[in-house]
Parts: structure tokens; sequence; C-alpha cells
């Protein structure tokens, strides 16, 4: 029985990690599951997703929730949306995490906040209210299903970037962001046209990280991956002008 386990098991390469981090930065919402205080039983509700700029999971939640009152800080997380026809069809990975309520006023907090916000910006109607909060769900293992036949496990390493970069990208992100969507909107259209392949004009950059680029058009999302992972922060700008410059050449 074990073996036959095994064996739908295929081994992780680097187009499985690619479609495990596309389907966590891609996602706006998932299916959160804690376990249940008195019962032990487990409890699932949906809830508005984001992600810090090391790709672990971030949400915002009201702590008089059901789900919020769970001791046990063990939970998982199912996001990737079905489409048309079979929705088994369409690829999914669940999340197996910790969660870690952050401290208001700490600078985690307001890096994780802004990054939550720039994803979800509706959410800026609630997220100042005093029992709201921000928690990242510290990544432990994950397990992904790209269709029929597609089963794959991750690992902590596999999804989440610990390098210096981190934080050098977290320093200047927010003036980056800006600096593109004020002045570049044409660069923007470039990213979403020619390496995401998506319709529609007015995107705007959402966050930037190690790997890439994710892009909103109001509650459409598409992320664009970076030719290659940036090893320092100034390394950013160049590569932003050069896919700008590859993107109108190709179209």
């Amino acid at each position: 029985m074990n073996d036959r386990k095994k064996d739908v098991i295929r081994e992780t390469d680097a187009e499985a990690i690619r479609l495990a981090k596309t389907l966590i930065r891609s996602a706006r919402f998932g299916a959160l599951a804690v376990i249940e205080p008195g019962t032990g039983s487990p409890l699932a509700s949906r809830v508005g997703v984001a992600t810090d700029i090391d790709g672990t999971p971030l949400i915002l939640v009201s702590m008089l929730s059901a789900h919020t009152g769970a001791s046990d800080p063990r939970c998982s997380l199912l996001v990737g949306e079905p489409g048309k026809g079979d929705p088994l069809a369409h690829p999914r990975l669940t999340l197996v995490c910790r969660a870690a309520r952050l401290e208001r006023g700490s600078d985690e907090h307001a890096r994780t906040e802004r990054r939550y916000l720039n994803r979800n910006p509706k959410a800026k109607l609630y997220a100042g209210l005093g029992d709201f909060s921000i928690f990242r769900l510290e990544l432990e293992r994950a397990s992904l299903n790209g269709g029929f036949g597609n089963a794959y496990l991750l690992e902590r390493a596999d999804l989440v970037t610990t390098a210096p970069i981190v934080e050098e990208l977290a320093a200047g992100e927010q003036s980056a962001l800006d600096h593109m969507n004020a002045d570049h909107s044409d660069a923007i259209a470039v990213y979403a046209r020619h390496f995401a392949k998506a319709a529609g004009d007015g995107w705007v950059v959402t966050g930037f990280d190690a790997d890439g680029m994710d892009l909103a058009l109001g509650d459409d999302i598409c992320r664009v991956f970076f030719p290659e992972p940036l090893r320092t922060a100034r390394e950013l700008r160049h590569v932003l002008v050069d896919m700008a410059k590859t993107g109108r050449v190709a179209d």
C-alpha cells in the first residue's frame, strides 16, 4: 500500500516549484483550516490572502472569528482557483503551516500590512480596526496537485526565500512600486501582455520579490517571473529595464 502511494508522487522539479510559487503568489483568497478549540475537530473558513516578500502567506483576520480562537497554531491553507470544466482538473496547493500573529507597531507588522493592502486594497476599510490582526502562516511543507497524475511534495526551502535579499528588497520595495506605477505604466503593460499573456489595460505592480513581481487589474492577478532570481536588490532596476526592452521587441 505504501509503495503504491509513493508511486503517485512525482519527483519535485523546477516546473513543480514554479507552479506552486505561482499559486501562492497569485492567490487572492484561500481555505484556512484550523483545529477547533474544545473539540479538536477541523474547522475551515475562507480568508483573504497575500504573501510576504519571502513567499510566506499572509492573512488579515478578525480576532472575533471562530478560526482565530484556536490556541493550536497548526493550520493548513488551500489555494488555487478552479476554472471552466472539472474543478479537480485545475492545480491547487495545500500548505501546512503554523500561524504567527504579528505585533502591531513592529516593523514586521508594518511591512506585511503594507503588502497585504497592496494586494487587497478593499481591506483598508477594516485593517485598522483593533480586532483585526495580521498573521504570517509559517510554512513547513506543501502538497501540490497539478491536475490528474501530477502530485508533488514540497519542502519549505522550495517555496520560501531566506537570503539577505529579502530584507534588501523590503527596504525599498514601496518606493519602487510607487515609481513604476506612477511613471512606467507602459512597461507594466509589456510585462502583463508579453510575460504573463494577460489581457486588459491598467495593470499595476503590487509586489516585488527575488523571483518576480505580482500584477493586479481590479480583481485579476497575474504573476511574472524574472528570467533569473535576483541576487541583490540593486539588480531590480536593470532586470525591469531589460524585460521591458525584450517584451517591446517581441511585440
